[in-house]
């Protein structure tokens, strides 16, 4: 699918290149809202090492990874993960857009899209998401998308070196009852 002339599409192998590229060029620009990473995270044997283990658990039901593609070089990732069927219907979402890429309307966009394949193809009841406190950008994407902020979570997360608080937001997809 594409969205604003990018596309949006499942993760794949091939992607580990770029991938790695562009969180190299961003590493710095991310550094406060992900966890430390080895160095071996940023090579293209890191990225495909990490998309070979999204794939499995996305062939195991728990995870839907995408990426935003531009010209044929990734410059974003989202991801539908931590999927519950069942009583809860559940899921959490993340994503990450190159610096260069922001505050063009993609990353709402694409959560958009995956909040409508939660709904429809996965048939998820809800979708949670967490942004550290003063990510207000990223607050600002979840906003636009539908969520409502729900709680605050003290020490929630291990990013930037450090246990952060996170604002928890989610968003209702529908009341319909869990399929049997």
């Amino acid at each position: 699918m594409f969205i604003n002339g990018v596309e949006m599409r499942a993760v794949r192998l091939e992607d580990a290149a770029g991938l790695a590229e562009v969180l190299v060029r961003n590493r710095a620009y991310m550094a406060p809202y992900e966890p430390l990473r080895t160095e071996a995270f940023y090579t293209e044997a890191g990225q495909r090492a990490r998309i070979g283990e999204l794939l499995a658990e996305r062939d195991g039901g728990r995870v839907r990874p995408y990426v935003l593609v531009a010209d044929g070089t990734p410059i974003g990732a989202i991801n539908l993960g931590s999927i519950a069927l069942g009583p809860l219907c559940s899921g959490g979402v993340g994503y990450w857009m190159d610096q260069a890429w922001t505050g063009k309307g993609l990353a709402t966009a694409a959560l958009e899209e995956v909040c409508r394949i939660a709904r429809d193809e996965v048939g998820l009841h809800r979708i949670e998401a967490g942004t550290r406190v003063g990510n207000l950008a990223s607050q600002r994407v979840l906003a636009k998308a539908g969520f409502e902020q729900y709680g605050l979570a003290p020490r929630y997360l291990h990013v930037g070196g450090a246990w952060q608080d996170h604002r928890l937001f989610q968003l209702l997809l529908h009341d319909e009852p869990p399929a049997p």
